[in-house]
């Protein structure tokens, strides 16, 4: 009998068993280069993509670029990013030259210059504050320019505005804590309250998102809110989401004046949906506070809705009228920027692999009519709601428009 070769006994072996080999994932195009310049905006310290995001979006393909110090002022630095597969440039041009560029603040007219033709600009754009110059070098150098500010998601939700609405809200409280304290010329008193002593009393002008998280915030430290809001179904939403029974009232001004004179910190939150906020806190009203209570007027980058508010800066962020501490930062979520630029990631991130996956940004533009509503410049033209909405077009007659004009 002939004997077993090293072959069968293998053959028999019924723990060896043969694999498949995984084949790459398919893309439609070439990866993206992303660019990530060092915000040059005063007192701005977020980031848009975290170390954590450049791995990811590295891992799938892409490369980005950062510029030296980007993260700094976030606690990132340029080994993390270096460490997660980003090459780390020394100039601004040098950032600013990629298929797809992503900062806080809107960019100058320098940086502009710095930007390729026909690349993708993602960043806030504020375009109410800006001069018709600003669209016009975007327009000459055809970028595609997407807001934050305008950006929505698929269910029709603006994620930035949300997300820097929540950092913004339970700052609000945090900072109002700060200042209430004697070592700050305060009122020496503890945001919240404790066993005997009466909780402080809080009013919140406005019942939208930072409303609701400082709200939140106030009552998980024992504090006493009052949230007042001419919008009857905010009023509404907010007790069902805080799920308390809270003080809630359309404003009033007698018992909105009521209410400030007992209050010790006031929160103001009222944002107008166009132009600037309504002031319904005026200067009378302040002059009967008590003397060391503190408002924070979160709506001053609109004008603020209190009377005796003027925009101060982190350097600077407090002054007093009428023996009341004014706190008027306008981008508060830049006083906790390692929190918001991983909030900023967090939405951003996807975007950008979905944009990779499909092709770029102007397959984004085409195929996502969510997408598309933060889009203010493309190709040199001006788009998206503005054009849609002056013309009454729909998504497939804006797209129809563009694809003949280019």
């Amino acid at each position: 009998m002939i004997g077993k070769t090293g072959f069968t006994e293998i053959a028999e072996e019924p723990l060896v068993y043969t694999q498949e080999s995984m084949d790459r994932l398919k893309r439609k195009g070439p990866p993206i280069l992303i660019g990530i310049p060092k915000e040059t905006a005063d007192q701005e310290k977020r980031v848009v993509l975290t170390p954590e995001a450049v791995t990811l979006l590295v891992n799938n393909g892409q490369r980005v670029v950062v510029e030296t110090n980007a993260g700094k002022l976030s606690k990132f630095s340029d080994k993390d990013y270096s460490d997660a597969g980003a090459r780390i440039v020394y100039t601004s041009q040098e950032a600013f030259d990629a298929e797809v560029v992503l900062k806080v603040e809107p960019p100058s007219a320098e940086e502009i210059g710095y930007m390729r033709q026909g690349s993708c600009l993602i960043s806030a754009l504020q375009l109410g504050k800006q001069k018709a110059e600003f669209i016009q070098q975007l327009n000459v150098k055809k970028i595609t320019a997407v807001a934050f500010e305008n950006l929505e998601d698929k269910v029709g939700g603006m994620p930035v505005v949300r997300a820097m609405s929540e950092i913004a809200g339970s700052t609000a409280m945090l900072v109002a804590a700060e200042y209430l304290n004697s070592v700050n010329d305060g009122k020496g008193l503890i945001l919240g309250g404790i066993t005997g002593v009466p909780p402080t009393q809080v009013v919140i002008i406005g019942a939208g998102t930072v409303a609701e998280y400082a709200a939140r915030t106030a009552l998980g430290l024992g504090a006493n809110i009052k949230i007042f809001d001419n919008q009857i179904y905010k009023l509404r939403r907010i007790k069902q989401v805080l799920g308390q029974q809270v003080f809630t009232s359309t404003i009033d001004n007698y018992v909105l004046g009521q209410a400030l004179k007992e209050s010790d910190v006031v929160i103001g939150a009222l944002r107008a949906e166009k132009g600037r906020s309504k002031i319904v806190v005026f200067e009378e009203m302040v002059s009967q506070m008590m003397e060391g209570s503190i408002i924070i007027d979160v709506s001053i980058d609109q004008g603020g809705c209190i009377e005796t508010a003027e925009m101060t800066s982190h350097n600077e962020p407090v002054f007093k009228k009428h023996g009341v501490i004014h706190y008027c930062v306008p981008n508060i979520a830049s006083r906790v920027s390692r929190t918001a630029s991983y909030s900023l990631s967090n939405i951003f991130t996807p975007i950008l692999l979905q944009m990779a996956d499909i092709g770029g940004p102007e397959e984004m533009v085409f195929n996502y009519k969510w997408f598309m509503k933060g889009v203010y410049t493309y190709r040199g033209s001006l788009t998206s709601a503005h054009l849609g909405r002056k013309f009454q077009m729909t998504h497939k007659e804006l797209q129809l428009l563009l694809a003949a004009r280019y």
